[in-house]
């Protein structure tokens, strides 16, 4: 009876919820991609510096990975700072990610933040403590963390 009921609804809400980040391309909050997003700006700022050129970089790595318009990138990462402004809470973020991303999947999430670090050539020990702390949050351990590092490095020193 009730039991049924409560997990019927439950599985109800993982398929909306599955569907809307499939199917729907507005933005929400319990979005994988706002996520991902808020993280990448936490990202930036952990060097103390948030400046128009990192915004493009979140902006064409979302739009990558995501295969949103520059409009919708735009119009997310508006959000995603004020979401991030408003939270400091990383677990919030990545249990939204973990909802979404498989754990074979989540090393893909790490080099989305390596791609956002190693852009300018230059790795601080804020922003790689950040990413070990996320990348533990995500499941990822440090090997895997490490290794995606290497691979973005490799991918950017080919460019």
């Amino acid at each position: 009876g009730i039991r049924y009921c409560l997990l019927s609804r439950g599985l109800g809400d993982v398929y909306k919820r599955q569907a809307k980040t499939i199917n729907d391309n507005s933005t929400h909050f319990d979005d994988e991609r706002m996520a991902v997003a808020v993280l990448l700006i936490r990202i930036a700022k952990s060097d103390y510096d948030y400046a128009g050129i990192e915004k493009v970089r979140i902006s064409n790595i979302l739009e990558k990975r995501y295969t949103l318009s520059k409009f919708e990138c735009d119009k997310m990462l508006i959000q995603a700072e004020g979401v991030e402004d408003e939270s400091s809470d990383n677990v919030k973020f990545t249990k939204i990610i973990k909802s979404f991303v498989p754990i074979e999947k989540r090393n893909e999430i790490i080099e989305l933040f390596w791609e956002l670090v190693l852009a300018d050539g230059v790795r601080d020990d804020d922003e790689n403590g950040l990413l070990r702390i996320l990348g533990s949050l995500l499941g990822v351990n440090d090997r895997d963390i490490a290794f995606s590092r290497q691979k973005v490095q490799t991918s950017i020193e080919m460019e």
